[in-house]
């Protein structure tokens, strides 16, 4: 077992969840989601700290997932990876491969979403500065690339990229993602089939001014979909 490195899983439960996305399915799905998450993260034996809405302090989404890699640091920890709970094919590999890379030397890795944000992100805390995390444009296809720029290029650190994984922010990412049935839970994917069932009604029933809004789901970390909360 690592004593380097922890989890950070930040992500709201599904009753909060529901609040601000207010869809048929919702909080079966967003419960779905947390639980797969942690299991995956329980089966590496690191370290984890789950914040949800009742441990996040802060405005907005970059201060509150600052302030949440910092309290990880304040347990003793040298690296911090950061997940969310909205890809659903994060494996229990890809993080191994994370703690592998930091305790290695590599200070920052990288798993790029497909929409420009990432899906996770592990750095050591000698890279890790408060004022440069807050300035980044959180909800912004550039993400990512910014990250790099900032943290890799400020010193000699090199960047370990894990490969690139959707993640969920609307029905049509939903739709990506219920094509591959072998890597999804049953559970999951049931879920995601009964919402794709429900929407599919509304896109035959609603007028189409209004199937815009119900079409759209945001919930991803870092995502530029996701809303500020």
């Amino acid at each position: 077992m690592s004593v380097q490195t922890a989890i950070l899983i930040f992500a709201h439960t599904a009753a909060e969840e529901v609040l601000h996305k207010p869809i048929d399915g919702g909080y079966q799905l967003f419960s779905a989601l947390n639980s797969t998450i942690e299991k995956v993260v329980q089966s590496t034996k690191i370290p984890y700290f789950f914040f949800t809405e009742a441990q996040q302090e802060g405005n907005n989404f970059g201060e509150r997932f600052t302030h949440a890699i910092q309290a990880i640091y304040q347990q003793g920890y040298d690296n911090v990876i950061a997940i969310g709970n909205d890809t659903p094919f994060i494996t229990k590999e890809h993080l191994l491969q994370s703690v592998d890379a930091l305790e290695q030397n590599k200070q920052l890795v990288i798993g790029p979403s497909v929409d420009g944000g990432f899906y996770l992100i592990g750095i050591h805390k000698t890279l890790f500065q408060s004022i440069d995390f807050l300035a980044l444009p959180w909800q912004s296809r550039k993400l990512t690339k910014h990250i790099i720029h900032l943290l890799a290029h400020q010193t000699e650190s090199t960047v370990f990229k894990l490969p690139m994984l959707y993640d969920i922010d609307s029905i049509e990412d939903l739709k990506k993602i219920h094509s591959y049935t072998k890597k999804l839970s049953r559970i999951l994917l049931q879920i995601i089939r009964n919402i794709l069932a429900v929407v599919s009604h509304q896109q035959f029933s609603l007028p189409k001014r209004y199937q815009a809004d119900h079409l759209f789901i945001s919930y991803n970390k870092g995502s530029p979909y996701s809303t500020a909360r």
